[in-house]
């Protein structure tokens, strides 16, 4: 056995060394990485060098009594009240000259330069000069404007083709930046305003045999075919919007491999389309959006809103017998006529004095009426059996709407009896709910944080995962067959 000095001798020695490195460290003022204390603390939260006139006393004063925070499962740290939450989510002004932002929050697009006549040109607007595509956003005068009237309601396209000029990499207040370079994109974004060529231009002008919406969409075929980009992953990273049910009608089969932002599958086959690969975007409302709306439960007289269109191509049994059942009922009012029939800011007020707002599927599951109730604060009453709504995977519908099944809509007395033992508390708890989400359904521009535009980029950034999986799948083998 070794005697006891030799073994507390090396001891005494470690003990030593370990209070002198200690103290080497604190008096140097070495920054302390994350990294080393194996937590989860964003980098943001220590400085990257304490500085000279600093010592290790001051800047444990200066630091005491605040905890470190550890992140939530979006990266950001979880506690409101640490001072790394309220730089990154506060939204205080910082310091002059320091950009505060995550450029991995906002998704990468790579825009194409597609002649006018795919987008703006639509819209009357002719470049300043040959070298021209785009009208120059960043100018005093505004962009071209979108046409009035229900055209507004599909005008999805036109609003991320705006963001997307109004963007750039690497931070900002956007959900998606544009890039220049392909190579450095998560998505490719096709400018093509489909709605607008197909409400605008879907009938041929004689003498012309074909209608210069199908023409450009054989175009946009041919553009596509023979761009490195689309070759590249067969055409799976590109998003193409076509909003209007009709848009794209002939070239929607041969696209069907990108991304569709559509308003529903109404009209297309599961093979082309699905929620699986595409994305739902909101109409863009016709109705007024009511801000800091008191108009609560006792402030709304009509327990039942409608108006609509009565004869339509699909959806328009359910809607005769809905009338006939409750034209007599006390509290509800039921008119057949479109929203333009009757003006919008009728619709708007008969609206906002409801308390709940019929939306019937017409000739296809979804309507623009869904969106009015929303920012009227009317709660919807679905009845549409086979309707996707818009970010439902992140935002639940049934905590400020009412889903009702089309076979027991029409049984007599169930909508009213439903409806009636809504309760004022459950209304009111709805009607909450309605004003907290209606910045959702907003299309403007420039873009503000968390309204559909951004909200459509949100969702389509949650797609790109799938496509790089299937991009990846795709490539098992065509490697491995490269050497043949």
């Amino acid at each position: 056995m070794a005697p006891r000095g030799r073994t507390l001798l090396p001891l005494a020695a470690a003990t030593v060394l370990v209070a002198s490195t200690i103290f080497l460290f604190a008096a140097a003022g070495a920054r302390w990485r994350p990294a080393d204390t194996d937590l989860p603390v964003p980098p943001h939260a220590f400085p990257t060098a304490v500085p000279a006139a600093v010592t290790a006393s001051s800047y444990s004063n200066a630091t005491a009594g605040k905890e470190l925070s550890f992140l939530d499962e979006n990266g950001r740290p979880d506690d409101p009240s640490s001072a790394s939450a309220s730089s990154s989510t506060s939204g205080a002004t910082p310091a002059a000259g320091v950009v505060r932002c995550d450029p991995r929050d906002a998704v990468r697009v790579f825009m194409y330069d597609m002649p006018p006549e795919f987008h703006f040109g639509l819209l009357g607007w002719s470049p300043p000069s040959p070298d021209s595509v785009w009208p120059d956003v960043t100018a005093a005068s505004p962009p071209p404007r979108y046409p009035g009237g229900l055209n507004q309601q599909h005008s999805v396209e036109y609003w991320l083709t705006l963001d997307l000029l109004s963007s750039s990499p690497p931070c900002g207040r956007h959900s998606a930046v544009r890039v220049s370079d392909s190579r450095d994109a998560d998505l490719v974004f096709v400018p093509f305003f489909a709605s607008l060529s197909y409400n605008r231009h879907y009938r041929p002008v004689p003498p012309e045999k074909v209608s210069r919406d199908r023409v450009l969409q054989e175009k946009l075929v041919r553009y596509l075919a023979a761009r490195p980009e689309w070759r590249r992953y067969g055409g799976a990273d590109h998003v193409i919007v076509a909003h209007h049910p009709n848009s794209l009608l002939h070239a929607r089969a041969v696209l069907h491999p990108a991304v569709f932002v559509l308003s529903d599958f109404g009209r297309y086959p599961p093979r082309v389309a699905s929620l699986e690969k595409d994305v739902i975007a909101p109409y863009k409302h016709m109705a007024k959006t009511y801000a800091n709306d008191s108009a609560g439960f006792d402030d709304r007289p009509t327990l039942l809103y409608f108006r609509g269109a009565i004869y339509r191509k699909e959806g328009g049994s359910i809607r005769q017998e809905l009338y006939y059942m409750l034209k007599e009922e006390k509290d509800v009012y039921f008119s057949f006529g479109s929203v333009q029939d009757h003006g919008a800011s009728k619709a708007s007020q008969g609206m906002h004095s409801s308390k709940f707002c019929l939306n019937i599927a017409g000739d296809t599951p979804s309507s623009n009426r869904l969106f009015d109730a929303i920012v009227t604060h009317c709660v919807p009453v679905i009845i549409s059996d086979d309707i996707e709504l818009p970010y439902e995977d992140v935002l639940d519908y049934s905590k400020f709407s009412i889903f009702v099944r089309s076979s027991d809509a029409v049984k007599k007395g169930y909508l009213m009896r439903l409806l009636s033992g809504v309760s004022k508390q459950q209304w009111t708890k709805m009607w909450d709910r309605l004003k907290e989400v209606d910045k959702h359904f907003e299309y403007q521009y420039p873009s503000q944080k968390d309204d559909a535009v951004q909200m459509i980029w949100q969702a389509l950034s949650r797609k790109v995962p799938s496509i790089k999986l299937k991009v990846h799948r795709s490539n098992r083998f065509s490697r491995s067959n490269r050497g043949k």
